[in-house]
């Protein structure tokens, strides 16, 4: 062994000894740092208890099981207004935003698709430590909070209620939200436009879908959702009012409703049974059981593997059946009639859901006709073909040629919505009844809003034997609907109906352009959950 390498492996020791010492040193001083840190909090959470006049005017409340009923009275954050000013008023919202600097924190409550600032001060009711809490109470938790309704010289633009904000007292904590949420409620309200231009996030569909309870917070689908109820109320109370009567049908049925292949199949104990496509084949019982006129709202299915903008495996159909005396066109009338007060009912009395919705999702506004225009096939056709497009009188219309049609409709009559009359019959179900006049042809019609059909109706028919002739033509069993064709033959008044899409007419209504934006909690082919 040389003496260099004597020399080498004396060093070793001496450098290793040299390195443990060093981080002997570092682990002393890190240890009496962190001591000193916990001295410094315990000396602070001791002055924090000393001083902290404000304890019992905030704090984390306990679990709420109904233990007491107070007399307590909570004001709609929709209510603060400029008449409340300088009132004492309790408020229970969720913690939107919140924003500290210095001895004071600013946050936005927000309930549904209200908000309004509030101000925690330190002053002669509020500590530092109470702004401590406030400032650090996490997102979307849900408070309880009393606070004097003070008038603000400059409009608090960010808020819906723009003319006061709240100066609080007390804030406790009903139920606290985790601190790290799926999806953050200003990313998705964020226009689309805006983030694209400004490089600020926004929230895919995906993620809004997969976090659905949170994103049916945002003030977005909080006006989305209840302009749909408006929509369902207004079906409901028009109809009722022209004396018609509301039915509930089954939805588990023994064949498909509409002859075709685009069934859900279940199992039905020993047996097979299939989820209802359309309350088609009961509506028309009905009206044989002398009801004349019915309706119905609830879900339909449909086994179509679609993954369009438009299509569902589940969705609520708002359904119209009813008798006419000489011309289905009664019933036409009777529908665009109700449509139409429907589109009133909404311009008129959710405009501040219609604005909300807007701002992110801009449109123009929706526009019909009193009358509603109404156009048959063959004139739509030429329409088409003067337009360019090439097709057959007695093809059905794509997609795409009824987007471009509407917008034909629209720059030759400025209307969205309108009726096409008298389909070819080839492309309509088994049980509509063909034209007199003209047999390649039927007494049928769709309805459209925007370029985008919403409702398909016909007259239906009543004679059990051209039924029967028409369901062979179509290669439908008899003997699977046979109930079906029975109820005809008891005697069975003329009659004609629809069924309109809740979600298509809501997402229309408003000019979005995903009929996901308007379920609650879609099905298609790729979403079951949640």
């Amino acid at each position: 062994m040389t003496k260099e390498d004597i020399k080498g492996s004396a060093e070793e020791p001496l450098a290793q000894s040299k390195k443990a010492l060093k981080k002997q040193q570092k682990e002393a001083e890190k240890a009496a740092k962190k001591a000193d840190k916990q001295a410094k909090l315990a000396a602070e959470q001791q002055t924090t208890d000393e001083e902290d006049f404000a304890k019992d005017r905030y704090g984390l409340s306990p679990m709420l099981q109904s233990q007491q009923k107070l007399d307590r009275v909570l004001v709609r954050v929709q209510d603060l207004t400029p008449k409340k000013a300088d009132q004492l008023v309790w408020v229970r919202a969720r913690i939107h935003t919140s924003r500290a600097k210095g001895k004071q924190c600013f946050l936005v409550l927000r309930q549904q698709q209200f908000n309004v600032q509030a101000l925690v001060a330190v002053g002669d009711c509020t500590s530092k430590q109470m702004v401590k809490f406030a400032a650090n109470i996490s997102k979307e938790s849900i408070v309880d909070v009393e606070g004097v309704v003070r008038n603000v010289d400059q409009k608090i633009e960010s808020c819906s209620q723009q003319d006061v904000e709240l100066h609080l007292q007390r804030i406790f904590v009903i139920s606290q939200a985790e601190p790290r949420l799926p999806l953050q409620l200003e990313d998705a309200v964020r226009p689309e436009v805006e983030g694209d231009e400004e490089g600020r996030a926004t929230v895919n569909q995906d993620t809004r879908l997969d976090n659905r309870v949170i994103d049916l917070r945002t003030t977005t689908s909080q006006a989305i959702f209840r302009l749909q109820s408006g929509v369902c109320q207004l079906f409901r109370d028009t109809l009722i009012n022209k004396g018609f009567v509301e039915i509930q049908t089954p939805k588990i049925i023994s064949a498909a409703s509409e002859g075709g292949a685009n069934v859900f199949t279940v199992s039905y104990f020993k047996t097979s049974a299939y989820l209802a496509q359309s309350p088609q084949l009961y509506k028309q019982m009905c009206i044989c059981a002398d009801f004349d006129q019915v309706f119905c709202i609830g879900p339909v299915f449909r086994a179509e593997d679609s993954n369009t903008h438009r299509h569902l495996t589940e969705f609520v159909g708002l359904d119209i059946e009813m008798a006419f005396n000489y011309h289905y066109h009664e019933v036409v009338d009777q529908i665009t009639d109700t449509l139409v007060q429907i589109f009133k009912g909404l311009r008129d009395r959710f405009q501040t859901e219609i604005q909300t919705v807007n701002k992110q999702y801009p449109s123009e506004p929706f526009k019909f006709l009193e009358p509603t225009l109404r156009l048959e096939y063959k004139e739509a056709v030429a329409m088409l073909k003067e337009a360019g497009v090439e097709m057959g009188d007695e093809e059905d219309l794509s997609t795409p040629n009824e987007k471009l049609l509407g917008r034909l409709v629209k720059e030759k009559y400025d209307t969205d919505f309108y009726v096409l009359d008298k389909y070819p019959l080839a492309v309509r179900p088994f049980y509509t009844m063909p034209d007199p006049n003209n047999p390649k042809y039927s007494n049928s019609y769709d309805m459209f809003m925007r370029g985008e059909e919403i409702l398909s109706g016909a007259q239906r028919i009543h004679d059990p034997q051209l039924l029967s002739e028409r369901a062979l033509h179509h290669n439908i069993d008899l003997e699977k609907i046979k109930a079906y064709i029975d109820s005809f033959r008891y005697g069975a008044p003329p009659h004609a109906g629809g069924g309109i899409g809740l979600e298509r007419v809501t997402m229309l209504y408003l000019g979005l352009h995903n009929v996901r934006q308007t379920s609650m909690f879609p099905r298609d082919p790729k979403r079951l959950t949640p």
